[in-house]
């Protein structure tokens, strides 16, 4: 209805019966003359008798003025509606207006585009549409419309509703959403029990969730229910998805096509890089590779590694041949630089993700761990024809967990290193190019006409860079962008460099040889740039950052910066954010331990980086978190940071330079700058809890700690061992998060130093709550209001208070859980602190659910809910969905406390522990079981009880007590 002018009428039978004008209600009287209104509406245009709509109206009893009363109503309309909506004609009415003003035909138009584009294979497309179908509805259809027709008409839109809806959950399961529609499925089959395609669709998306035994036992509750009903035993259908079930049918597991993700889903991807228009030579061993890629159409997987120095024209020949095997690959390239060179390789976990992400798998859906990840990816490329490029791998170990290896896809991967352990690979050693090879490369480059008259230089010049292709390639830019100079000119600048030919001769050496053409050719400005930013350890630095580490205005860093990109030596990662290749930022390093004065500038450019993301993170936690004394209590950055305009802003830039950020902390781990680093990542510690970012964190906050420690600083220790606590806690590590925070209260004790002192305390008590240790947990967090009182720290002392409510909850103490509750929420709302202020709702939600108060408890949890989704704080949006299922189970709404149980598990997926994934199962037990899903329940509660047992947790006692009963009958 997005198309129709807004002047004119629209109506809407799928909720209330309305009529409106633009943005202007329409009064369509009273429910009887609403009647009239529906029934015309819903014969499409044809005309309604009197007397079929007096039958429509009262049914057999009308009133003795039924007919004065139709002709009232009719009248009445047609004075609202334009002129020539409601006409009478033939002793009757009729409604003429075009099916686009009506929400009904609409919906029926978009679930008939769905069916079309289902049936021409695009899911995604029939599934989008039949969301926006089914997004017309706003609540019950003719709603209060009395009435036998519209009772009628009520049931069969009800009915197609239900239809559509059980259509767009067969689509989310074609397209891999299986996990994300096992909530709906659980609300529905409750509130449908004897629907058994809702079911089955049920089975068969926990069954590729992985949870086999609650799709078996979904088939148990069925079977038993019918019998109990209606007498009767599943349809075929539900018996034969049981039985593939039991027999792992391989074929079952699989969607039809790849899960969409989140943003708009780049099903075929095409990631390969741009081939370069000057390709030169190499003729043989393109026709080798393309022969290999060619075969892999019919025959098991072909790998072919490419090996051979830096600099050879390895990636360059691979992305060659795999744009021209393109056709042979219909379904998609993937290419990932494996950064095998550097330091720090990329490793499979982490390109598996982005892989599984480009092939349209959600991130919910995505494994944490690698060999899942690698099935998951085997299994996403089963039937399709990809070809993969594998650029820069550092040895077969990284680069095995990321072949396809299924009939129809290929993998290419290149090496410095010759892959003799690669099982199967057809292997190719890259030598540099042929005399005539590099001159047709250069005169490409650099024009036949400049090149023509001086052939002699031009063989001098392509010999001076050892045949290497990107030696060549540096020094053929150069010329072709500077018109002045001639062939000889370039021939003699490289001539002086005798030492440099030399190392071109020399395995590596050559590589940093080559790429002294480029630097030799800087303006001291680049230059200095150069060297300096390839100090930063960061896979790629953004302009802001840059503009720190060089100490210049943003604008004059981003000409530096642009001018380093046009020479080939930096590239731009994206728009705003530079990169080197792993080799030239190697040489870049080399640059600047031999040519940066006085060498004190190395330290002083990685310290004004790392002083840049301190100021930076220290005003995004202010912002997020405004009168905390964090920002307090951290070293003193001498550089200003950048300014937010929103909370938005901040949290974007700290999530799009976590990678960064936590590189930088990492390689800060000297004395001078040790406390800065610690205070950095306590500053970012919602990285830890973001899911995408946690393992990272938690590796940066083991080397922090360390550094510490061999530094013999106590303070830096104590503080470090805080952020190290919080990564364990929030895992659900509780015992080593225990032992860390003890740790931190002893080193802060040591170092007079009040805040980590206070946060320990905080975080001791938080963890005794988790550990049943009530009267410990009062004892650490009295003290830590008494402490954060005494810093003048007020989000500190309610974020306290809170987790005070929580233990006096534990206690059974619930007035004074509510009001401890109460006065933190008080304390947040004053000092505008929306995000704590949500962790308050969410204690004083627990509060009010125990004390019975379910309305106000939802109200409370809700608004928690809201915020955490705001904020990118998945750990807390999943347990705060849990917190509602309580209050649904206490106010038996059975199959809605299912449904939000079950999306805590969707969102908690990689975060949060297992202990917290037990809480989750157990409740979600309690809500089956309450909708008569009681084999489901069961294996809920056993997968609970085999988690708590596994951590030796109390819980294990209780869950065991829900599983007794069941198991002695």
């Amino acid at each position: 209805m997005d198309d129709v002018p807004r002047d004119t009428v629209r109506f809407s039978v799928l909720g209330p019966v309305r009529a409106w004008r633009g943005g202007e209600s329409l009064n369509t009287g009273s429910p009887q003359q609403r009647a009239l209104l529906a029934a015309l509406l819903l014969r499409d245009g044809r005309t309604a008798t009197a007397s079929e709509l007096i039958d429509a109206i009262w049914g057999e009893e009308p009133p003795s003025q039924a007919l004065a009363a139709i002709r009232t109503y009719a009248s009445r309309l047609r004075k609202a509606l334009d002129p020539g909506v409601l006409v009478s004609e033939s002793g009757g009415y009729a409604i003429r207006a075009g099916a686009d003003t009506l929400d009904l035909a609409v919906a029926q138009e978009r679930a008939a585009d769905a069916e079309k584009s289902r049936s021409n294979g695009d899911r995604c497309q029939a599934r989008t549409l039949i969301n926006k179908a089914l997004g017309l509805w706003d609540g019950e259809p003719l709603a209060s419309v009395p009435g036998p027709y519209a009772e009628t008409q009520r049931a069969r839109l009800d009915e197609w509703r239900l239809q559509l809806t059980e259509t767009r959950l067969d689509l989310d399961l074609e397209v891999g959403c299986h996990a994300e529609a096992i909530s709906e499925l659980t609300a529905l089959t409750a509130a449908h029990p004897l629907r058994e395609r809702l079911r089955e669709l049920l089975m068969l998306a926990l069954y590729r969730s992985g949870r086999q035994a609650e799709a078996l036992a979904v088939y148990a509750d069925t079977r038993r229910l019918l019998a109990d009903e209606l007498g009767v035993d599943p349809r075929p259908e539900l018996s034969a998805l049981q039985q593939r079930i039991l027999e792992a049918d391989a074929d079952l597991a699989r969607p039809v096509e790849p899960a969409p993700s989140a943003a708009p889903t780049v099903m075929r991807p095409a990631q390969l890089p741009a081939t370069v228009p000057d390709f030169t030579g190499r003729a043989s061993f393109v026709r080798e590779l393309s022969d290999r890629l060619a075969a892999a159409e019919f025959s098991v997987m072909a790998v072919s590694a490419l090996a051979g120095i830096g600099g050879v024209g390895k990636t360059t020949l691979a992305v060659h041949v795999a744009h021209a095997a393109r056709p042979h690959f219909p379904d998609g390239q993937l290419y990932v630089d494996l950064q095998g060179a550097g330091s720090r390789a990329a490793e499979p976990e982490t390109v598996l993700g982005a892989f599984l992400r480009a092939l349209g798998t959600a991130d919910t859906s995505i494994p944490d761990t690698l060999d899942e990840r690698a099935a998951l990816y085997r299994s996403t490329l089963d039937g399709r024809r990809i070809l993969v490029l594998l650029d820069n791998a550092r040895d077969a170990s990284q680069i095995r967990p990321l072949l396809p290896g299924t009939t129809g896809c290929a993998a290419l991967v290149t090496s410095r290193a010759r892959m003799v352990d690669l099982a199967g690979a057809h292997l190719i050693d890259l030598d540099v190019m042929s005399p005539d090879e590099a001159l047709q490369l250069f005169t490409k480059i650099v024009g036949a006409e400049r090149v023509a008259s001086e052939r002699e230089a031009a063989l001098d010049v392509v010999g001076a860079c050892g045949f290497l292709p990107l030696a060549i390639r540096i020094a053929a830019a150069r010329l072709a962008a500077r018109r002045t100079w001639t062939v000889s000119v370039l021939a003699a600048k490289l001539a002086d460099e005798r030492r440099r030919l030399d190392e071109l001769q020399a395995g590596d050496l050559a590589v940093k040889a080559t790429f002294e053409l480029g630097y030799g050719q800087l303006e001291p400005a680049q230059a200095r740039a150069f060297r300096l930013l390839g100090l930063a350890d960061g896979p790629d630095i953004s302009l802001a950052a840059a503009a720190a580490v060089l100490d210049k205005p943003l604008q004059d860093t981003e000409d530096l910066l642009e001018s380093l990109v046009d020479t080939s030596l930096l590239e731009s990662a994206a728009p705003g954010r530079y990169r080197y290749h792993d080799l030239v930022r190697l040489y870049a390093r080399a640059c600047a331990e031999r040519d940066e004065q006085p060498p004190q500038e190395r330290e002083m450019a990685l310290s004004r980086l790392l002083d840049f993301y301190l100021a930076t993170a220290a005003r995004v936690y202010a912002l997020e978190r405004p009168g905390d004394r964090l920002v307090d209590h951290l070293e003193p950055a001498r550089h200003p940071g950048l300014r937010f305009t929103d909370r938005h802003e901040a949290q974007d830039w700290l999530y799009a330079e976590a990678d960064a950020l936590l590189a930088c902390v990492r390689q800060s781990s000297r004395p001078d700058s040790l406390r800065r680093a610690v205070d950095l990542l306590w500053a970012v510690h919602d990285l830890a809890e973001s899911g995408a970012n946690s393992k990272q964190y938690e590796m940066t906050a083991i080397n922090m700690r360390d550094a510490a420690r061999e530094c013999g600083d106590t303070r830096a220790e104590g503080r470090g061992l805080m952020s190290l606590a919080n990564v364990h806690q929030v895992a659900g590590r509780f015992v080593q998060a225990d032992r860390e925070a003890e740790q931190a209260m002893q080193f802060a004790e040591e170092a007079h130093d009040l805040l980590p002192m206070c946060w320990a305390r905080n975080a001791r008590g938080i963890i005794a709550i988790y550990q049943n240790r009530h009267a410990d947990g009062e004892g650490h967090l009295t003290r830590a209001i008494e402490d954060f009182r005494a810093d003048d720290n007020r989000p500190g002392e309610a974020s306290a208070l809170c987790n005070l409510s929580r233990i006096h909850l534990a206690m059974g103490r619930t007035k004074s859980a509510v009001t401890l509750a109460q006065q933190g929420i008080t304390i947040y709302d004053d000092m505008g602190h929306s995000l704590r202020g949500a962790n308050g709702r969410y204690a004083l939600g627990l509060a009010l659910t125990q004390s019975g108060q379910l309305n106000a408890a939802s109200e409370s949890l809700l608004e928690a809910l809201d915020i955490f989704r705001d904020s990118r704080q998945r750990l807390w949006e999943g347990m705060t969905l849990c917190r509602l299922a309580e209050v649904d189970l206490a106010a038996r709404r059975h199959a809605l406390a299912a449904a939000k149980a079950e999306q805590a598990l969707t969102v908690l997926r990689g975060i949060g522990g297992e202990w917290r994934r037990g809480n989750v199962l157990t409740v979600l037990g309690h809500a089956l079981n309450g909708i008569g899903q009681l084999g489901r329940a069961q294996v809920c509660w056993r997968e609970a009880l085999s988690i708590y047992e596994e951590l030796g947790s109390a819980e294990a006692t209780v869950v065991r007590s829900l599983l007794t009963p069941v198991a002695a009958a």
